[in-house]
This record gives structure tokens, sequence and C-alpha cells, in this order.
């Protein structure tokens, strides 16, 4: 019997250590669309830094910060339009900046931005989508779009995430599967995010 009280108790004790880490520290998660291609593929399994940008609590948003969301960040973030769902997105323009789309153009505070991680899979011009703004992004919020813009849906669509819901900075891929060929994609493994 106190065999069996022990190993209930180791039990408990790493679901408890597991439940903290994932909460306050790390977080795993699975790219489910190609919004991020290149830069994350579908079947690609990431780690988040939930300490990015200070202590988090769930439902309470942040109780200590120290860093803020910087330009170019992968965050994953809680949708503000159904806070149950994850979403993932590269930061592009930083509370006070004013954002303006024209032809898939992207333009902060008047100034084409150097947009290396665009990707556009095709070449029409579509005004809901290739043309946005210019719009101010308000206090305590950013401005988010998919690296694959032809195929996100991401700010242009639904406006602008509070800065309280950005859950932590993507920033390990540590697994990678073609869910099509069901090859593991092996040069992504344990690589880190830029």
């Amino acid at each position: 019997m106190n065999k069996l009280k022990s190993l209930l108790k180791d039990i408990a004790i790493g679901l408890l250590l597991a439940l903290f880490v994932r909460t306050f520290f790390i977080q795993a998660y699975k790219i489910p669309t190609g919004s991020m291609i290149p830069t994350l593929l579908i079947g690609d399994h990431i780690i988040v830094n939930r300490l990015s940008y200070g202590l988090r609590f769930p439902y309470l948003g942040y109780i200590i910060k120290w860093n803020d969301v910087k330009i170019g960040d992968i965050v994953v973030f809680e949708f503000p339009k159904d806070r149950s769902k994850d979403f993932i997105k590269r930061v592009i323009a930083n509370e006070g900046d004013l954002v303006e789309i024209r032809n898939k153009i992207v333009y902060v505070n008047g100034k084409k931005i150097e947009d290396k991680w665009a990707f556009f899979s095709d070449n029409e011009i579509y005004p809901s989508r290739d043309n946005w703004g210019p719009e101010r992004v308000p206090e305590g919020h950013i401005f988010v779009l998919g690296d694959n813009r032809d195929e996100s849906n991401d700010s242009r669509f639904w406006g602008f995430v509070p800065k309280e819901n950005v859950k932590g900075k993507a920033f390990l891929i540590y697994f990678s599967i073609d869910y099509e060929s069901g090859k593991i994609r092996n040069k992504r493994l344990f690589s880190l995010i830029k």
C-alpha cells in the first residue's frame, strides 16, 4: 500500500510541476495552417517562451512585464474574437504606429518596411486583402500579419491584438512532419525561429 501511495504522490507532483511549467514558462504548439509559410510549415511543432514579455497568468493577463513586444517577433496570442483559440502571427506594428498596406506593400509611419518575411502565393491584387488603412495602432495593441500574406487570416480582417492577449514568443521548432508524405523534416528539427 505504501508503494502505491508513493507512486500516486510522485505522479501528482509530476503533473503539478508540468502544469506549472506549461502555465508560466514554455508551451508547445502545433502549426495547423499555412499562414506563416515559409517561416513555419504545417506540421511544425514549436515551443513558445511564455516569459519573453513578462509573467502572465491565464485569464488575468500580465502581472509583471519586463519586455515589450517588438516588431518582427512571432507571437502566439489569444484570438481577439474568440479567446479560446490561439493564433500565431508576426508583429508588424506596435501601439502608436500608423499602418498602411498598398498593393501588398506594408508601410509603417509612412515608410516602406523591410519585409523580408513576406511570402506571396499569387500576383493578384485584391482590395480587401492587399490594401488596408492607413490606421493608427491603438494604445496597448499590436498589428500582426501572417508571413504567407495571401493566405493569412490576420489584423487586416479582424483588427488589432491587445497586448494582454499575447501568450509568448515562438522560439524553437522541436519537431516537424510533412503530413502529406508522412516524412519527418529532419532539417527543421531543433531549429530556432526567426
